[in-house]
């Protein structure tokens, strides 16, 4: 069954419980009303106060660097996306993801498991972040919560109104630009957790042996020629391959229409190259490879066969927690509204000109902004689905 049914099922299922119990899902903060889900609690609020109140100050400077740092990325996130419309109809700088589904057109797949804990940590780092420094700058926290729209999980911190609206504006910036820096903090975190385990984890407790295939993509040349995960890769049209840079020379040396010669642990598979669904200049097998190991029998004697292969699970839970929160807390920089990007713009725009003039402004860059994302979602999609 395709993934996206599961993702089906399950929000249909948890609307029949939300509509059918509502009345008693109050109880518990649960207020349900089409199209959105959202349970609101106001605890947790004893626990961002005790981190706001570590130490406020660094939390202060902390973030005005966060500020400089978010829009240097917002100009850096509107110049990469304006500049990739010359290749939009190749290389789509906007794909969707969602964890366990193969998306059309998008050059990412995410494992469900990996992808589920990555986007936790995403909501969580994002919404905390912005209540530690809603706390600093002495703002009262209403209450803080969970949402689903219609089929979008979120979360949510919600700040006392009338008090975010008399602070100063470079209060209300500190707030914005928080949980985008709490995203990129983490994922400078997660990205050097992974590189400690490459670097010297795994070198030192395994030995390298080649490229293991990890994924076959449906509906590829690799997939139709009977191609499988765990096949161990030993040459592609003659060419050795011994690690993941002979691989990659190999592969990216492919053309489209191209016959194909793959010799594997297992046999050889010979098919026609395909087109690149990102660049359709470029041969495409259609197939994932990873560096293979073997456990170093040193090792092996001390821990087993079993348990030093966690090491592989940590390195690609990280790399995911890392990657998702990088790419959201950037998206989220974007110059345009509801995104905290839009909300600093317009508290930069609104030191220097009139509110008659900020709201407008900022309505037009919105939507311009909307329609160019999606723009390259559309032709991303027909891309995937129509090359």
């Amino acid at each position: 069954m395709n993934a996206l049914w599961y993702y089906a099922i399950a929000f249909v299922v948890i609307w029949i419980i939300a509509i059918v119990f509502r009345k008693k899902l109050v109880d518990y903060g649960v207020d349900v009303g089409f199209p959105t889900i959202m349970w609101k609690t106001k605890r947790l609020r004893g626990f961002i106060d005790r981190l706001a109140n570590l130490s406020p100050k660094f939390w202060k400077w902390f973030m005005n660097i966060g500020i400089v740092i978010s829009f240097i990325a917002m100009i850096f996130m509107t110049y990469m996306i304006f500049d990739s419309l010359s290749t939009i109809t190749q290389t789509p700088s906007v794909s969707l993801v969602i964890p366990g589904v193969e998306i059309p057109g998008s050059p990412i797949f995410i494992p469900f498991t990996y992808g589920i804990i990555g986007i936790a940590t995403v909501i969580i780092i994002h919404e905390f972040f912005h209540g530690i420094l809603t706390r600093v700058e002495k703002i009262d926290i209403n209450s803080i919560g969970l949402i689903l729209f219609t089929i979008l999980p979120g979360a949510f911190v919600e700040p006392d109104e009338e008090e975010m609206e008399k602070t100063t504006k470079l209060s209300r910036m500190r707030i914005y630009a928080a949980g985008s820096i709490g995203n990129v903090s983490l994922f400078v975190v997660a990205f050097l957790i992974s590189l400690a385990i490459t670097s010297f984890v795994i070198p030192g407790t395994f030995n390298e042996t080649g490229i293991q295939i990890e994924r076959v993509i449906s509906d590829t040349p690799a997939y139709n020629a009977s191609l499988t995960s765990g096949m161990i890769i030993q040459s592609i049209n003659g060419h050795n391959i011994t690690d993941l840079n002979s691989y990659s020379l190999a592969v990216s040396s492919l053309k489209p229409g191209e016959m194909v010669n793959v010799v594997t642990n297992t046999g050889q598979y010979n098919f026609a190259a395909g087109k690149n669904p990102n660049n359709a200049s470029v041969g495409f097998m259609g197939v994932q490879g990873v560096k293979h190991y073997e456990l170093d029998s040193s090792v092996s004697n001390i821990f087993g066969n079993q348990l030093p292969w966690v090491w592989f699970d940590l390195v690609e839970m990280f790399t995911w927690i890392s990657f998702l929160n990088l790419a959201v807390g950037l998206f989220n920089l974007l110059p345009m509204k509801p995104l905290d990007g839009g909300h600093l713009l317009e508290n930069l725009l609104s030191f220097k000109l009139p509110s008659k003039i900020v709201k407008p402004v900022m309505m037009l860059v919105s939507w311009f902004m909307i329609f160019i994302i999606a723009i390259s979602l559309i032709a991303g999609l027909g891309i995937g689905l129509f090359s």
